[in-house]
């Protein structure tokens, strides 16, 4: 098996990861996994896939992200290990899927408009 690319997106982060065959070693930016996801929370969902097809420590990630926050990037990640593992083995699909895994969430931060405060919040109105 050669190195999977794939591209995994959430609100403005940007993940690339190539999975490989390997010990299950995760890096993230050149930094292991618990030194880039600090919580436990996020480490889990960067780990979600793996857990879910049963292929803890099969695969060795290496994984480029960037923009947004810390929670995108952490679900960036995560779309992106799913499509990796579903290119690998269609089996996955079946267990991905139904967790909402290889769903891109569309949700992205409403532009500001002109004449308003914020994208929806106006200014005071003032009847006299």
């Amino acid at each position: 098996m050669s190195v999977v690319h794939k591209i995994g997106r959430r609100k403005t982060a940007v993940a690339r990861v190539y999975l490989s065959e390997g010990s299950g070693k995760v890096t993230v930016n050149k930094r292991d996994l618990e030194n880039y996801f600090s919580t436990a929370p996020l480490q889990y969902k960067v780990n979600q896939p793996f857990e879910l097809t049963e292929t803890v420590g099969k695969y060795d990630v290496k994984v480029n992200v960037f923009g947004g926050g810390i929670t995108g990037q952490a679900e960036a990640v995560r779309l992106a290990i799913s499509r990796a593992l579903c290119e690998i083995d269609t089996e996955f699909r079946a267990s991905l899927k139904p967790e909402g895994l290889l769903t891109r969430d569309p949700r992205m931060v409403e532009r500001k408009k002109f004449g308003q405060k914020k994208a929806r919040k106006k200014f005071q109105f003032s009847k006299r």
